[in-house]
């Protein structure tokens, strides 16, 4: 029991830091929320769902590699640590390059209609980032026992979705906003750099244990 909840808090800690990396979807939850807060949060639900997609297939498929082929839980673990340093340089270095959003604050409510058709672009914005898809297999492979118990299983997709939409629901809250907003463009450098340098740490993790073999 003390495993796979240390094992659910280890992916629930990684997938926080990985949420909060800046990237493709926090632009789209960003840009949408500064002309509507509601379209903002149907994006973050959007998010959400599709976090949720990666999830149940980064963990049904991990799962029956792992046990068909016992080495490629060490290669996921080498190759996905690489990136996940690769992607902590990269967030890192980008931390000063400005955030593309408009100036105004947008309106608490957009048009009517709207909702169902941003939480889809939220939820193709998610699904279709092939970055996404390595950094939940990379998770996965660090924090996962190789057999996953079903409570674990049944967990870490429902913590998942809560994570990413919580997060992209703060976004959408804090952007839609012209004082807090203000504030997180004025501190852009720090968080960015702070969240590279976790994702780079996480890596390195990653890459040391697969070559221990453990």
């Amino acid at each position: 029991m003390m495993d796979t909840t240390l094992a659910l808090l280890g992916i629930a800690g990684a997938m926080t830091v990985g949420a909060m990396s800046p990237g493709p979807s926090f632009v789209m939850v960003a840009r949408t929320a500064v002309t509507s807060r509601a379209d903002g949060l149907a994006a973050a639900l959007g998010m959400g769902a599709g976090g949720l997609v990666f999830a149940i297939a980064a963990l049904a498929g991990l799962q029956a590699a792992f046990l068909a082929v016992p080495a490629l839980y060490l290669a996921i673990k080498g190759l996905g640590g690489a990136y996940l340093v690769y992607l902590g340089v990269r967030i890192w270095r980008g931390a000063r390059q400005p955030l593309a959003v408009a100036q105004e604050p947008g309106s608490p409510q957009g048009p009517q209609g709207r909702g169902r058709r941003t939480f889809l672009l939220g939820l193709a914005t998610q699904v279709s980032n092939p970055k996404t898809a390595v950094v939940y297999a990379s998770i996965f492979a660090a924090f996962l026992p190789r057999e996953v118990p079903l409570v674990l299983a049944l967990a870490v997709p429902a913590v998942i979705f809560c994570i990413e939409t919580g997060w992209y629901s703060i976004v959408a809250l804090a952007l839609s906003s012209a004082a807090p907003r203000s504030a997180y463009l004025r501190y852009k450098a720090w968080i960015d750099r702070a969240a590279g340098g976790v994702m780079g740490l996480l890596g390195l993790r990653l890459v040391w244990s697969a070559v221990r073999g453990t």
